[in-house]
């Protein structure tokens, strides 16, 4: 073999291991999770290493203590993901309402002080979000939105509206200017153009932006503890689990069973928009 081929299968084995290596260091901690939550807790104090579960040995006993109700014994996840759920789609939503023009207008409109935005935009998360939540919290809490899933969801496209924003933006600029220019010339307005040329090209940023948004209101802790606290009632699937992981008699099997839970939505979500995240939709647009 010549040395043109031993670097060839060499770096062919290489990233194999690397490709296996890092599906390891992430496959395997959900799937430990999810052998600890369909096992009993008995066979678990026997033998907490195993990786194997047989037939026999498995249980959902754990997700149906975790989904039921807390007045029949449960720890009440329903409602809890019911309102995560609401949450972080009314979030998600309205973000992208506001998002989407502002990030055309950016990368289309000529306007004063257009190069900073940008650094504006990011310049958000250079602070740590404790560094603004106690303001915020004073705030919402003078307007009487604290305790609120109104107030919540306003806090969420707060934290996400930039970065949506900037990503939506970026998007936008690599659409071919002639695409618009020639509906444009077609007689079609701005909100026309947006409409038929611009939204259906950016449909993978959108989309990228829209699971971005979802997964950061569906998994936030932070603001969630401090706006509902005292509101047991209104409490997000976050907050669910860190009362089960606060619980000293609550099993860790339970535990892992909300936990699978908590990282499920986000998984299929993924993978049912995939293709929408991969697919190149402005490939071939302008030819010639």
């Amino acid at each position: 073999m010549d040395r043109d081929r031993v670097e060839t299968v060499s770096l062919r084995w290489l990233r194999r291991l690397v490709i296996a290596a890092f599906l390891l260091v992430t496959v395997f901690p959900f799937y430990y999770m999810l052998v600890l939550s369909v096992r009993p807790v008995e066979r678990l104090l026997l033998d907490p290493g195993a990786l194997v579960v047989g037939l026999g040995e498995l249980t959902v006993a754990t997700y149906a203590e975790v989904l039921r109700a807390t007045d029949d014994g449960g720890q009440g996840f329903v409602t809890f993901i019911r309102t995560s759920g609401v949450v972080a789609l009314a979030a998600t939503l309205l973000t992208l309402v506001v998002a989407i023009p502002g990030a055309y207008a950016v990368s289309r409109l000529r306007f004063f002080g257009r190069r900073q935005v940008d650094f504006l935009f990011l310049a958000v998360y250079l602070f740590p979000s404790i560094v603004i939540a106690i303001p915020l919290f004073v705030v919402f809490t003078r307007a009487g939105l604290r305790g609120s899933l109104l107030g919540l969801v306003l806090v969420y496209i707060s934290q996400t509206l930039p970065v949506s924003v900037y990503m939506l933006k970026n998007y936008f600029e690599t659409i071919p200017l002639s695409l618009e220019e020639s509906a444009a010339i077609d007689g079609a307005g701005r909100l026309g153009i947006i409409r038929r040329i611009s939204l259906p090209l950016a449909a993978p940023s959108i989309m990228a932006v829209a699971l971005y948004d979802f997964m950061i209101a569906w998994n936030e802790f932070l603001f969630a503890l401090l706006f509902l606290v005292d509101k047991p009632h209104r409490w997000t699937v976050s907050l669910g689990l860190a009362q089960l992981a606060d619980g000293v008699e609550v099993p860790k099997t339970v535990l892992m069973a909300g936990s699978v839970i908590l990282t499920l939505p986000i998984v299929l979500l993924f993978f049912a928009s995939e293709r929408l995240l991969t697919e190149g939709l402005t490939s071939g647009a302008e030819k010639g």
